[in-house]
């Protein structure tokens, strides 16, 4: 039931994060409101899996995961450009992600 947790505070931190870019400095309030309760609802997701989760484990995922698919929604649907430099700094974040849990757990 924690990763379902850590999956949802995931998407909710993506629907946020993207709903930034929409928002134009807080000025448009149908973003903005989907910025503030997405991020609300993350925190509250996040904290809920923590319960069993490791926190080094779950920042890790939460953290790479959200930047990953964040800069992949970037590169597909909002016209950002994607080069080899940015390719390597995903491949490095997920890397980073995976070393880190096969550290193992002493919770």
């Amino acid at each position: 039931m924690a990763y379902l947790y850590l999956a949802l505070a995931i998407s909710s931190e993506i629907c946020a994060t993207v709903s930034l870019k929409f928002a134009e400095g807080f000025t448009r309030p149908v973003p903005s409101a989907v910025v503030v309760l997405g991020y609300l609802a993350s925190f509250a997701m996040l904290g809920q899996a923590l319960k069993q989760v490791p926190v080094s484990s779950a920042y890790a995922i939460w953290s790479g995961v959200g930047t990953a698919v964040v800069a992949a929604i970037g590169f597909l649907f909002l016209s950002e450009t994607v080069n080899t430099w940015k390719l390597l700094g995903i491949l490095l974040i997920i890397v980073g992600v995976v070393v880190l849990n096969l550290g193992g757990s002493t919770h």
